[in-house]
């Protein structure tokens, strides 16, 4: 889809009824031939528009597909996913994302991809982005605080996350695995990956890349005991654009709140109500070995807090938590 028929798209949608061919080519400053041309290409690309005559034309039907004008009429907030790039299939949105963010995109500017060639996430393990199906992208961030708090918006993203999902899919109960991930019934079917460009003192953008498991019907087989999605706890289709702006409008209060606080003391509670690793024992694998203890809770910074077998209380800034007995 070009510029201009994306444009005509977002018109159609906000109009909600008929526009007439002048004045569409009024309002682009185009032929009514020209603006045919481009009513063409949106029906090529899947929209229904009807065209009456005298009437004009009519967005009817709609793709499913995560694009501004499927978004937009579901945000609420005022800046988050209003700078919308949207792109068929792209190697990672968290490249596209900082590419744009170095070239100076605004914060809150969104970039989501139908398919991705090279989704990754903690770790370095590969993200399945088959097309067409679930969500895959990346929030443009840019906090004007020290670079040591940037870790924990990997946690506050996964509240609004989890926020969103309580709503869209309320018959679900979602759990956030400390420290990026979201699970239903004990399978993965969200996770978030943070990076960012900062200097010590600094921070000069953190780009949040999100994966979610929305309506896909099968998993790889070696996926299948680990990982979910949306469409197989609840068997029917979502709505992705849906979804996404309803991430975005959980995100932006809490976002703002953050910035005025100095770590997430505010938000600790609901973290730790929905944790799926609270009082329970885990193993923490890390680079340089493995801890193992209770799960106490979560810090205001963020680490999660580990009471140890000779009764320490230990805090774990990283690492990949994994219940006794069961496997993630």
């Amino acid at each position: 889809m070009n510029d201009v028929a994306a444009q005509i798209l977002n018109r159609l949608s906000k109009a909600g009824d008929f526009l007439s061919g002048e004045e569409l080519s009024r309002d682009f400053g185009m032929t009514r031939s020209a603006v045919w041309k481009h009513i063409r290409l949106l029906r090529a690309e899947g929209y229904h528009v009807d065209a009456l005559t005298g009437r004009g034309y009519r967005l009817s039907g709609l793709t499913g597909r995560p694009v501004e004008a499927e978004v937009t009429p579901f945000l609420t907030g005022q800046r988050f996913g209003r700078n919308l790039f949207y792109h068929r299939v792209t190697a990672s949105t968290n490249l596209m994302a900082k590419a744009l963010a170095n070239d100076g995109a605004p914060e809150g500017s969104v970039v989501v991809a139908d398919s991705q060639t090279g989704g990754r996430g903690r770790m370095g393990r590969t993200w399945v982005s088959p097309s067409g199906l679930n969500l895959y992208f990346s929030l443009i961030l840019r906090p004007v605080v020290p670079s040591i708090r940037v870790p924990q918006l990997t946690l506050l993203v996964a509240a609004a996350i989890h926020q969103a999902l309580s709503i869209v899919v309320p018959d679900l109960v979602p759990l956030i695995k400390w420290p990026n991930d979201i699970l239903l019934k004990s399978r993965k079917v969200c996770g978030v990956l943070c990076e960012m460009q900062s200097e010590p003192d600094l921070t000069h953008f953190v780009v949040v890349g999100i994966g979610i498991n929305v309506n896909q019907s099968l998993m790889p087989p070696e996926l299948q005991n680990i990982a979910t999605s949306l469409f197989l706890e609840t068997g029917g289709l979502l709505s992705r654009p849906e979804l996404l702006a309803s991430v975005l409008n959980h995100f932006e209060p809490l976002y703002d709140a953050w910035l005025l606080q100095e770590d997430l003391g505010f938000i600790l509670p609901y973290l730790e109500r929905y944790s799926l690793l609270q009082s329970k024992q885990v193993t923490i694998d890390q680079f340089k070995g493995t801890v193992s203890g209770t799960v106490t809770g979560i810090s205001p910074g963020g680490e999660l807090k580990i009471e140890s077998s000779d009764g320490q209380v230990l805090l774990i800034s990283s690492g990949e938590a994994r219940l006794r007995k069961e496997t993630f």
